[in-house]
């Protein structure tokens, strides 16, 4: 029995390892005689005409055929550009077959080896790169020349666009540069090739490599057309004269050194959204060349102090009479270009220079003919905090800035001390007469021209502020601003001519009498200063006019004096600046410009106070709209006036 167990069990093993060398020589014999058999019989061969039985239209429901015949491509058989078709049915192509580009390199070789890398990535890894196809169409190629083209200049945003305006496509691949091509056709390239100027700039022309639209590189690639050294001769192929300057000045020379902080073409003229320096809104335009092109590098601390530009802080042009002028749009006055050129920028040791020593008089004399070497020597624009325009202006502004402080200071601390008393007081009203009705439209006009002076002036020196953009922040809104300064300065200037001849009168006489200083003004000072100190029990018996109001009234007649004078020679500085000696418009400007702050303090302290925020007077004393105040009122403030001279 244990014989027989062992036989069988030996004779098992022997038919399983004949099984299985069966099984290593059998099976794939047959699959090979199976994949022969199903070449032989499964797959034939088909020439072009056999295509328009399945492929009659493209993908845009146009007859293929038709396409062809109008296209650079008329006579070629479907299968010698898809040379992968010609089975039927089609054999499964290549993995790395790009559909739209393999066909096209069988005849364009010499593209096919160009194109190997768009923007940031290379062909073969990029399944989302633009196969030939993409740009210039399948079946209705057109020469470049031909306006309906995708690939004509007309043509070009539209068909970059289709990716570069995908906004799933720049965020997968991190393009950072949003809606490029609609922002280029708001451009003055764009622009010009919209209405028919072909010769204008596209996306070509920039992006090509080596004049290749094949071969479109990162701007990191040293080979790129967009790399930061060659943006000048990418620029230059149209704007020949620019580059030759730009090479000659001191960007240029920086740039060809390998500095990469050298400003470039589309540092000062921007890159897709570039728009003609006479459009307002363009950071060369003469308007905003000093504030949005070179203050950005030339106020820079980290860049001043990288290349050993000595300064303590940021220059101040725009703060000077002529970048005041031109940041009020006013295109005749001088900026950054006029002096120091435009492409070909020297620094003012290169004697070619305009801004050299001995080139400051001619250039200084473009706009001020016959000046004389010694005033054009005279810096126009120096360093905040460092050097003001003229020694002058920065004397004034120190003094001023002294005589705010002291002044409105002493201001606030009597409103302050006068505030602490009258709220103890309880008010009661009844009816006299302050003003009569000349009086009353006076004040009114005064009052809204100096309120409008105020706004329109500050939003000049203080344009990018919030109130600057509620009351001018619209489309031509800075524009009119100047205007509206203008008007409201002949107001002004009418309503004091107005208040002279006033004074002439009978009753303005008589104004000028009472509101003329006495030193019982002073003597009424000290006592009202002791009693809101609680030092005194008596207050003074004040007469028609407190040294309050005096004080109010000279300071007015002194500030628009001021005010008028130093508007004036801003207003007509053409005329100006050949009478005066240079830098007397700084002053003027410096003047002009402090006045009215302590003008605008002196009003919101002083003024309002008495007027309005007095617990005697709140809410207001009503004699600025009718000529009348509260009898109690008045008798509490004037009490040293008789019965008998009180007007009802």
């Amino acid at each position: 029995m244990e014989n027989s167990h062992f036989h069988n069990r030996h004779t098992k093993t022997w038919i399983y390892w004949i099984l299985v060398v069966l099984s290593i020589l059998v099976i794939p014999l047959g699959i090979a005689v199976s994949q022969e058999q199903e070449s032989e019989q499964e797959y034939d061969t088909i020439d072009s005409e056999a295509c328009l039985e399945c492929h009659e239209t493209g993908k845009h429901d146009t007859v293929i055929v038709d396409e062809l015949s109008h296209s650079t491509h008329d006579g070629m058989e479907c299968l010698d550009c898809h040379q992968d078709k010609d089975t039927l049915p089609h054999k499964e192509k290549d993995p790395k077959f790009r559909v739209g580009c393999e066909g096209c390199r069988v005849c364009h070789t010499d593209v096919g080896e160009q194109y190997q890398i768009h923007g940031m990535d290379l062909i073969v890894d990029c399944e989302d790169a633009p196969t030939c196809a993409h740009c210039h169409g399948d079946h209705d190629v057109l020469p470049s020349s031909v306006r309906l083209s995708k690939t004509h200049p007309s043509n070009l945003p539209q068909t970059c666009g289709v990716c570069h305006e995908d906004i799933d496509l720049t965020r997968e691949y991190e393009i950072l540069l949003g809606h490029t091509i609609a922002v280029y056709k708001s451009s003055v390239h764009g622009r010009a090739t919209s209405g028919e100027v072909f010769d204008a700039a596209t996306c070509n022309d920039c992006h090509s490599t080596e004049g290749s639209a094949h071969k479109i590189f990162s701007a990191g690639n040293l080979e790129s057309s967009i790399n930061h050294f060659n943006i000048p001769r990418t620029c230059g192929k149209c704007h020949e004269n620019a580059e030759k300057d730009y090479w000659e000045g001191i960007h240029g020379k920086l740039t060809k050194r390998g500095i990469t902080d050298s400003p470039v073409c589309t540092h000062c003229h921007g890159e897709h959204g570039i728009i003609s320096p006479s459009d307002p809104r363009s950071p060369v335009s003469k308007e905003r060349v000093a504030e949005a092109t070179c203050s950005p590098c030339h106020e820079s601390i980290s860049l001043t102090e990288k290349y050993g530009v000595v300064t303590e802080s940021p220059t101040t042009f725009i703060d000077t009479y002529h970048g005041l002028k031109s940041k009020a749009g006013d295109l005749f006055v001088a900026n950054c270009a006029s002096c120091h050129g435009v492409h070909k920028i020297l620094p003012s040791s290169d004697p070619a220079s305009k801004v050299h020593p001995d080139n400051l008089q001619e250039t200084c004399g473009e706009c001020h003919p016959g000046i004389s070497a010694e005033l054009a020597a005279v810096p126009i624009h120096g360093v905040a905090g460092e050097v003001e325009p003229v020694k002058a202006a920065g004397l004034v502004k120190t003094i001023y800035i002294i005589l705010i402080v002291v002044v409105i200071g002493a201001m606030a601390l009597h409103w302050l001390i006068d505030l602490f008393r009258q709220i103890k007081l309880v008010m009661k009203k009844s009816q006299v007469r302050r003003m009569r009705i000349g009086e009353v439209w006076q004040h009114h006009l005064l009052m809204l021209s100096f309120i409008v002076l105020v706004i329109s002036g500050f939003s000049l020196r203080f344009g990018d502020s919030w109130f600057t953009g509620l009351f001018f922040g619209w489309p031509g809104g800075f524009a009119l601003r100047g205007i509206i300064h203008r008007v409201a300065a002949v107001v002004l200037m009418v309503v004091t001519a107005w208040h002279i001849f006033y004074l002439f009168s009978r009753r303005g006489k008589q104004f000028l009498k009472d509101m003329f200083p006495k030193f019982s003004d002073f003597i009424e000072f000290v006592q009202r200063i002791l009693y809101n100190l609680g030092l005194s029990k008596k207050t003074p018996s004040f007469k028609r006019f407190s040294y309050v109001e005096k004080a109010e009234y000279w300071a007015l007649i002194w500030g628009n004096i001021v005010m008028i004078l130093t508007g004036i020679m801003l207003w007509f500085d053409n005329y100006f600046v050949k009478i005066l000696p240079k830098g007397a418009l700084d002053v003027s400007l410096v003047i002009h410009y402090y006045e009215a702050i302590l003008a605008s303090l002196a009003i919101l302290i002083w003024h309002m106070y008495a007027t309005v925020f007095n617990p005697h007077v709140y809410p207001m004393n009503p004699a600025w709209l009718t000529g009348k105040m509260p009898e109690d009122m008045f008798r509490h403030e004037h009490p040293g006036v008789e019965d008998e001279e009180i007007e009802r």
